[in-house]
Parts: C-alpha cells; sequence; structure tokens
C-alpha cells in the first residue's frame, strides 16, 4: 500500500542557493527526513510556462543550467536522477479526467527550480522526477483545478512538489540585499496567515486581498505553482496549510515553504 504524502511548496533562491549555506537549505534537507521516502517526485516550477500543462517524459533528462552570469561551478552541477514517463503518463490521465489537456514532453530536460530544490532534499538522485508546466495564463484558479486533478497521486507515493519563491521581486532584491523591507515581510506574514486560517478566497484573490502584492510580486509566475500545491492537498476551509519553514535569504527573498495534506 503506498503512503500519502501531503503536497509541498517550496520558495527557492537564485541559482547559487544550491552552493550557499543558508537556514533554508539547511530545512529542505530536515523536510525531506521527516517525509515518507516519495516513490517520485512531480515538480512544478516557476521556470517552465506552456499554454496548456505538459509533463516531461523522458527518462533520462538532461540537468538544464537555465541562467547567465553566475560562477562557473554552477554550470558544472549536475542532478541525474531517472525521469519517471509511466508517472508522466499516469499525471496526464489525471488531468485529462478533468478536462485539462496535457502534453508529454520527451525531450524536455529539468530546469533549476527543478533540480537544484531536489538535489539539496534528496541529494542522492536516486528519486525520479518529472516536471508539470505551468499554463500560460496563469491563473490562480485554473492552477487550483490543476492541482485538485492531481491529488490521486498524493495517495500513490507521488510527492507533488511546487517550487517558486513567496516573495519575488527581483528588481528590489538587487536593492536590499542586506535587509528586509517592511512590504516584504508585510506580504510574508499575510501569506502564512492566510495559508495558516485555509482561506481559499482569500488566496486565490491574493492580488485584491494581499498587502504590498505589487512589490512582492511584479509578475506572477514565481507564486503560481502555489495554487497548485494548494489543490493537491485539498487545501481550504476546514483543511489549512502548514508553514514549514519562514525566513529571509539574500534581503528581500521569502524562503517560506508550505505543505497542504488532504489525507
Amino acid at each position: 500500500m503506498s503512503t500519502h504524502l501531503p503536497s509541498l511548496f517550496i520558495s527557492h533562491g537564485p541559482p547559487t542557493m544550491v552552493v550557499d549555506d543558508l537556514a533554508a537549505n539547511r530545512r529542505l534537507k530536515e523536510i525531506a527526513e521527516e517525509l515518507p521516502r516519495p516513490e517520485a517526485i512531480l515538480c512544478i516550477s516557476a521556470h517552465w510556462i506552456e499554454q496548456a500543462p505538459n509533463l516531461t517524459a523522458a527518462a533520462e533528462p538532461e540537468t538544464i543550467h537555465d541562467y547567465m552570469g553566475f560562477p562557473a561551478e554552477l554550470y558544472r552541477l549536475s542532478y541525474p536522477a531517472p525521469g519517471a514517463p509511466g508517472l508522466a503518463q499516469r499525471a496526464a490521465e489525471c488531468l485529462r479526467a478533468t478536462g485539462i489537456p496535457a502534453r508529454l514532453d520527451e525531450v524536455r530536460g529539468r530546469d533549476h527550480g527543478a533540480w537544484q530544490t531536489a538535489m539539496l532534499m534528496y541529494p542522492e538522485a536516486d528519486v525520479p522526477l518529472i516536471q508539470l508546466s505551468l499554463g500560460g495564463d496563469l491563473d490562480p484558479r485554473r492552477h487550483y483545478d490543476i492541482g485538485r486533478a492531481l491529488a490521486p497521486l498524493s495517495g500513490e507515493g507521488i510527492l507533488v512538489m511546487a517550487t517558486g519563491t513567496a516573495v519575488h521581486n527581483l528588481r528590489a532584491w538587487r536593492q536590499h540585499r542586506h535587509e528586509t523591507p517592511a512590504w516584504a515581510r508585510a506580504f510574508d506574514d499575510w501569506l502564512a496567515a492566510t495559508i495558516e486560517a485555509g482561506d481559499l478566497d482569500a488566496l486565490l484573490d491574493w492580488r485584491d486581498e494581499a498587502p504590498e502584492s505589487r512589490m512582492a510580486h511584479p509578475s506572477e509566475e514565481h507564486f503560481t505553482p502555489l495554487f497548485v500545491a494548494a489543490g493537491a492537498g485539498g487545501f481550504g476551509a476546514g483543511n489549512p496549510g502548514r508553514a514549514l519553514h519562514r525566513g529571509f535569504e539574500y534581503g528581500s527573498l521569502s524562503m517560506a515553504s508550505f505543505a497542504f495534506d488532504a489525507g
């Protein structure tokens, strides 16, 4: 019998995060040790957007270094965890069963939003890992519904793991590398309180409900993966999420991570 797993939203920092000494990194290692070992991971990263959901279906996906201008050591990193074509097909079936179109991509590798997070949690690269793209409209309700369609996988030993950043404003990050501004803390506090209250309506309407939402997220792609994790974990009234880690790194980037568990 497969173990039921919560779905996760994990905040990832810049590509240097994987080699930096951070409290968030140490916490990710602890989270992996606290969870039952997954059969495989389905990762939804902020760094892959398609018009309709796509799933990686390569047996041996490459490690994509989708960034520029960073130290040479980062381009030598590889994360050779196996793919899981069967899981990609199963996830596509779950999506299609609810009327959500899904396509298998047998060529694409893994972007750093997926592999650097997995590397910090499972450094032996022995847990199969596939990715699911975001949809092009970045609509909160649509992505929550995508998560709901994937919910059965959590009961099959699959870790549904979304990666983005709880507060992500790169322009402000360059200005606030050594301090955390009040607007970032205000949004981060609102997010944690909303998740811990199980307030789905407020979360879906975050642009209008959250303080400083435009400063915290000038664009939506690093926040949208959260809705997939929330949907997969059945987040809503009577089923709140919980914070796994909170804190800021690199000044204004929130590294908050959350678990959602309908089981």
